[in-house]
């Protein structure tokens, strides 16, 4: 997905930008209007002009895969071509949700792929924690040409590890973005700071049939991309995002994808169980507040969802709305 919408979990930093001056112009509601609803912004954005003005905003942390980042996450081209700096200053803080959160890509391409090793693909668990499923072991398989090679297991313990590791550098990703913005603004003799602690926002899983997942006629195949979620979540609370409360890690995705990539959500599941829910789908503010009623797919609540709209005529690329419902401040299971 390419969005644009997001919350900010620290009201000290929401009202101390409220002050600094804006990076971005046009798009969001003017006069005395309220702005509302959010939006959500990722790589495909990069350049355009965003709104003014917005109730939160959630960021994409990568460039569309699970394993690169969004080259406009933090101020590569000055403060103004950092969409993490324009959802920090435009939102107004009139919804429920926090001001600014993130969003991650996700796969689980595992050892192989179209007959490519995945150089990722990891040989080994984690240093702090070999995860619910053992530990990472290697293998040895034989590829075209019948040249053999050592890889990491198709194994849940592996595809764990690979969530993991993927959100930990998502986490370093938005750290190292939100210090460079806060460089830059001291450097411009301004005192406010954005938080740059993981857990000072929520971070939302980005769980689509478009991205490379293992199927489930394969062995394994749903177990492991459970566990590659799973090790997302981990990886992100082991950064310091919550399990409770309004920072949390939550899903983006459709009850129709989520089951074909996971199964349905059980409390087995783990700290996947109960997680809240990001429902895309509709094309207007009235479909969105209808979707505000479908059963979670988590078994958890309905957070946010999304409708597709604000065309940016001139790049001819749509920015997303998004209503949030407030209902991530409970306490999730």
């Amino acid at each position: 997905m390419g969005l644009a919408v997001a919350a900010l979990s620290s009201t000290a930093w929401a009202s101390a930008a409220s002050a600094a001056p804006k990076s971005h112009g046009g798009g969001g509601g003017g006069g005395s209007t309220t702005v509302t609803t959010g939006n959500d912004v990722s790589y495909p954005q990069c350049g355009s002009t965003l709104p003014s003005t917005t109730a939160f905003a959630i960021v994409g942390v990568n460039g569309g895969l699970a394993d690169n980042l969004n080259s406009c996450l933090g101020p590569t081209s000055g403060l103004s071509s950092s969409e993490l700096y324009w959802a920090a200053t435009a939102t107004n803080g009139s919804s429920t949700q926090p001001t600014v959160g993130f969003y991650v890509n996700t796969a689980d391409p595992g050892n192989i792929y179209n007959g490519t090793i995945i150089g990722d693909w990891p040989t080994s668990s984690p240093a702090v924690s070999t995860g619910p499923y053992g530990p990472c072991a290697t293998t040895t398989v034989t590829l075209a040409g019948s040249t053999s090679a050592t890889v990491g297991e198709n194994s849940p313990a592996c595809a764990w590890a690979y969530g993991w590791n993927m959100a930990t550098q998502d986490a370093v990703w938005m750290t190292g973005a939100a210090s460079a913005i806060n460089n830059a603004l001291n450097k411009a003799g301004s005192t406010v700071a954005l938080p740059t602690s993981p857990g000072s926002y929520p971070w939302w899983l980005d769980v689509e049939t478009a991205n490379t997942w293992q199927s489930s006629t394969t062995a394994n195949g749903l177990e492991m991309n459970v566990a590659d979620l799973q090790g997302m979540v981990a990886a992100l609370q082991h950064a310091g995002v919550g399990t409770t409360g309004v920072d949390v890690v939550g899903a983006y995705s459709t009850s129709t994808q989520w089951n074909q990539i996971v199964g349905v959500t059980t409390p087995q599941y783990a700290n996947l169980y109960g997680i809240p829910d990001w429902i895309p789908g509709a094309r207007s503010s009235a479909g969105a507040s209808s979707n505000c009623a479908l059963p979670s797919f988590t078994d958890g609540t309905v957070a946010v969802t999304q409708w597709f709209a604000h065309p940016d005529r001139r790049r001819r690329r749509l920015l997303n709305g998004d209503l949030g419902l407030g209902l991530v401040r409970r306490q999730w299971r």
